[in-house]
C-alpha cells in the first residue's frame, strides 16, 4: 500500500493514494481544522510557537540550555514532555481530530535528545516518583502520554519513530521504551529522508533493523520533494520489501508519479496464460 503525507487538502483524494496523512499541527505550532478523509497528524512536542510565546515550557539540558531550533542537534523547538498543561492541549487536539476521522498519527513524540530534560518539573517529578532510575522515569512520561492520547483514538494510532533501530538508542535519545509503548500503538511510521536516494543500502539496513526489532506493524515514509524519479522509485522498492506500507512526503505530484511507475512495473511483471489454461 502506498500513501502520501501532505499539507495540501486537495491531495487527500488523489486516486493513487491508498492512505493520506494530513498535517493538522506541525512543528511551527500552527494547526488547522482536521480533515475527514485523512489520518490527521499532530506534532506532539515539536512546537516553535511555544519557543516564542512561552519558552519556559521547553525542555532544557543540564546546563539550562533550552531545546530550540538553533541548537546544533535540533531542527525545531521541543516542549518538555512532562508539562501537564501542554499535554492537556494535545489530548484535546487528538480528541477533536478523532471526532472527525478515527485514525490519528502522533509525530515528534518524546524528548529531543539524550541530554534532556533537566527542567524543574522533570527534576522534582523524578525525585517524588517511585522510580529509582532516571531513564525509566523519563520513558514512563512518554509511554503515559501515548497511552492517554491513544485512549482518545477510536481507530488506528500511528506513532512516528526517530530512524534509529539500534538497541537502546531510542530509549536513551527520546525516552521511548518500545516494549512498553507498543501496547498502545497500532502502527509505527519511520521517516527515512534523503534528498537524492542515490544509494539505498543504508535505507535497507535501517529498515531491516526495525523489521527485526518491532513486534508492531511499521511503515516507512520517504521524502518525495525534489527527489529524482528513478531514485525515488528505487527507494520505494527497497522500503516496500521491509515495511507494511510506504508513504511519500510533501510532494503529491512526485508521489503519484512514483506510485504509477511502481504499479505499471508490477503489471508488466505478471504473466497470464491463454483462456482455459
Amino acid at each position: 500500500m502506498f500513501g502520501v503525507v501532505t499539507r495540501e487538502t486537495e491531495e487527500l483524494d488523489w486516486a493513487e493514494f491508498d492512505r493520506a496523512f494530513y498535517e493538522l499541527k506541525d512543528v511551527t505550532g500552527r494547526h488547522t481544522d482536521p480533515e475527514p478523509n485523512a489520518v490527521n497528524m499532530i506534532s506532539a512536542f515539536g512546537d516553535n510557537d511555544v519557543a516564542r510565546t512561552d519558552p519556559a515550557l521547553l525542555a532544557v539540558d543540564a546546563e539550562g540550555n533550552r531545546a530550540t531550533g538553533d541548537r546544533a542537534s535540533l531542527d525545531w523547538a521541543y516542549v518538555c514532555p512532562s508539562v501537564t498543561e501542554y499535554k492537556e492541549r494535545l489530548y484535546d487536539l487528538v480528541e477533536t481530530a478523532a471526532a472527525t476521522s478515527p485514525d490519528v498519527r502522533l509525530d515528534d513524540v518524546g524528548f529531543p535528545g539524550e541530554e534532556y530534560c533537566h527542567c524543574e518539573r522533570c527534576e522534582s517529578g523524578f525525585a517524588e516518583s517511585d522510580h529509582e532510575d532516571w531513564w525509566g522515569w523519563r520513558a514512563a512520561q512518554v509511554t503515559d502520554f501515548v497511552s492517554t492520547a491513544a485512549d482518545h483514538v477510536p481507530g488506528t494510532t500511528y506513532v512516528t519513530l526517530y530512524p534509529d533501530p539500534y538497541p537502546g538508542h531510542l530509549y536513551r535519545r527520546s525516552g521511548i521504551d518500545l516494549d512498553a509503548l507498543s501496547a498502545h500503538v497500532d502502527e509505527y511510521v519511520v521517516p527515512l529522508y534523503d534528498e537524492e536516494y542515490a544509494t539505498t543500502y543504508w535505507l535497507e539496513s535501517i529498515a531491516s533493523g526495525f523489521e527485526d526489532r518491532l513486534d508492531v506493524d511499521f511503515s516507512i515514509e520517504l521524502l518525495a520533494a525534489l527527489v529524482p524519479m528513478d531514485n525515488l522509485v528505487d527507494a520505494a522498492r527497497v522500503a516496500d520489501a521491509h515495511a507494511k506500507d510506504v508513504y511519500f512526503g510533501y510532494d503529491g505530484n512526485n508521489a503519484s508519479a512514483a506510485i504509477r511507475r511502481l504499479d505499471a512495473e508490477e503489471r508488466e511483471g505478471k504473466t497470464f496464460g491463454a483462456p482455459g489454461e
